[in-house]
């Protein structure tokens, strides 16, 4: 199955589980946003220092894509 990337902030945003149902718990949408505005901001105010302290907007934006893919997950066996 392609999914087809939709911004953090698109209301039209569907979540799926790993068999591709929806997640369609209210409360869990909500704090999935949350997260999601919380994570934008902290990026972009990060994005804004390193731009302040003069560091080059594509190597930024990599470091950032560098850590996002480096995430690991606790709950998936080895």
């Amino acid at each position: 199955m392609t999914q087809n990337f939709q911004p953090a902030t698109d209301p039209a945003l569907i979540w799926r589980r790993p068999d591709g149902s929806v997640v369609a718990c209210t409360e869990k949408i909500k704090v999935l946003r949350e997260n999601l505005e919380e994570l934008r901001q902290m990026a972009q105010d990060a994005f804004e220092d390193a731009l302040l302290m003069e560091c080059d907007e594509a190597q930024i934006r990599a470091v950032f894509a560098a850590v996002i893919s480096e995430l690991h997950n606790p709950y998936c066996p080895d």
